[in-house]
């Protein structure tokens, strides 16, 4: 079935007044360009409004020196195209930003399509028309659509932060946030630059700039427990290997709790002999990427004395490349369970500590007081002068993109009112008085494109559902999403990812609600619930 809007989903202008289609996509990153192509060889007609001036989401705006995958390449890609497959070639084990950048382009290209998104176009609000059923799409320059679906492909990790710290327009040097880092690069050459943040970011970027600056100095609230990436060049002969074996490769992801390529080992690491884990833990560490993390002892990765056990290990191994034992004291994490945060995975990272031209701030210790003209101020009286400050800082995950959108349901009722004390959804996608919208951004965890892929499936073949049925709108029930939450606060309540202060849980924003922001399930058994769900002819949603 081919709408009869379809023909039209590309040719609207600006100023051509109000645009009809039947989807709306909010941005062009993974979800979004994979969203628009199922949504149009279903028949829709379909507009994504993005705001940058390139497809690629995460990849187009993270452009900070060292930023790439933390998951192998191969396991990252669209698998939706045997043709797509077999002909792009990773060039590494772990692609970097531009390389990450080049392939959504290439996607979209291949597919055409950039027809369907109009760039340079930030959606400022979705107002629900329930005398109409669609929802009124406007943009912060005034563009409109309307839709009588809408998918908010914006991102887990999109709505930027930096800390409201006291004096920042003061600063006479230049300063930027990484996810906004300028395309034409910043000029650190000779330069004093300060990095705000020792999470995931920061421990890609700081070593790629190191031996670049004048001096660096680094602010550090929380040490991060960081494991070596290992990345290397991909030959040839893994190159014919890969392609060979993309179905396996696929097949592992589905299987696994994170859709990674890493299982578990099913023993305990309280089970075995301290000689035989031991040489478990080196042999992991030896390994590239999340092996040591996704493929260790089960236990390690549940709150107990295994976790504790393997922490030890850890900082034992950022002691051994830190010279100075107090620097390495503070780089070594001691608040936070091995695991309990998203795990950095670096190349070099340490060894910066070791140069002259680097400075280590506990900045837990002695407080950011505030920014000056001339750098940064800590509350012991402490003045760092810098020519350029990075804001390594972090995001408002999940609920802070939607949060940058007036999103208005039935009632008058918004989004940002309804979440306030957390996410308020039935399997983080569906909101009770808000019809037709599809929040994806809160359901995908783990490998992001193994567990997008399936995720946008099952809403594209919602929206097919309720079009062929002969049905109007979709929307989670009341006692659905009710179920729900309490299912996030009891099954999230012992998991590691709530153990920590972290974006996981919203803890790293001042006044944000401390909930699990996104499923306490593995991958597999959140395709089982869709399935489930969908199976039992859409259970737990009212379709009318």
């Amino acid at each position: 079935m081919v709408s009869s809007l379809q023909q039209t989903a590309g040719a609207a202008q600006p100023g051509d007044g109000i645009e009809e289609v039947d989807v709306v996509v909010i941005g062009a990153g993974v979800t979004g360009l994979y969203s628009i192509y199922r949504l149009r060889n279903l028949g829709f007609s379909v507009r994504a409004f993005e705001e940058g001036s390139g497809v690629g989401g995460t990849w187009y705006w993270n452009r900070y020196p060292g930023a790439r995958f933390d998951s192998e390449s191969y396991t990252y890609g669209f698998s939706f195209s045997q043709e797509l497959l077999q002909e792009w070639e990773w060039k590494e084990h772990y692609s970097s930003q531009p390389e990450n950048e080049r392939y959504l382009n290439y996607v979209a290209d291949k597919f055409d399509l950039r027809g369907n998104i109009r760039f340079n176009s930030r959606v400022a609000s979705l107002v629900y028309d329930e005398a109409a059923n669609r929802w009124q799409v406007t943009t912060d320059d005034g563009q409109q659509a309307r839709a009588q679906f809408v998918i908010t492909a914006i991102g887990i990790l999109s709505a930027r932060y930096v800390p409201d710290f006291e004096g920042l327009d003061s600063f006479e040097g230049a300063w930027c946030h990484t996810n906004r880092w300028p395309k034409a690069g910043m000029d650190l050459a000779g330069k004093r630059v300060g990095v705000v943040g020792t999470g995931a970011t920061a421990v890609q970027l700081i070593p790629e700039i190191a031996g670049e600056v004048a001096h660096l100095t680094v602010f550090q609230r929380t040490a991060n427990y960081c494991v070596p990436l290992r990345n290397a060049l991909i030959d040839r002969e893994t190159q014919d290997y890969i392609k060979t074996h993309y179905p396996e490769i696929f097949r592992k992801c589905s299987e696994t709790p994170g859709s990674f390529m890493h299982e578990f080992d099913p023993r305990s690491a309280l089970s075995v002999p301290a000689a035989e884990k031991r040489e478990q833990y080196e042999r992991l560490w030896a390994e590239p990427g999340f092996k040591k993390w996704l493929s260790n002892f089960y236990d390690v990765m549940m709150p107990g004395e295994a976790n504790e056990d393997y922490a030890e290990f850890v900082r034992n191994k950022i002691r051994e490349r830190v010279h100075d034992p107090v620097v390495a004291e503070q780089l070594v994490p001691k608040n936070h369970m091995f695991g309990s945060k998203r795990l950095p995975c670096e190349s070099g990272y340490y060894e910066v500590y070791n140069r002259d031209n680097v400075l280590l701030v506990d900045v837990r210790a002695a407080p950011i007081a505030r920014i000056t003209p001339r750098g940064i101020r800590t509350s012991d009286g402490n003045e760092y002068e810098l020519d350029v400050i990075i804001f390594a800082t972090g995001y408002d995950a999940v609920t802070g993109s939607l949060n940058k959108i007036h999103i208005q349901g039935i009632g008058g009722q918004t989004i940002m009112e309804k979440f306030a004390g957390g996410p308020r959804t039935f399997m983080g996608m569906s909101s009770n008085g808000f019809p037709n919208l599809f929040t994806v951004n809160a359901a995908s965890v783990g490998n992001f494109v193994r567990a997008a892929e399936p995720l946008v499936e099952w809403v594209t073949d919602a929206i097919a559902h309720v079009r062929d049925s002969g049905h109007s709108r979709i929307m989670a029930t009341r006692q659905a999403e009710d179920d729900w939450v309490q299912h996030i606060a009891e099954g999230g309540a012992n998991i590691l990812r709530t153990q920590a202060d972290s974006w996981f849980v919203g803890a790293n924003i001042p006044g944000k609600a401390r909930v699990l922001l996104t499923a306490p399930d593995t991958a597999p058994a959140m395709r089982a619930k869709r399935a489930e769900v969908r199976n039992n002819g859409y259970e737990g949603f009212t379709l009318e």
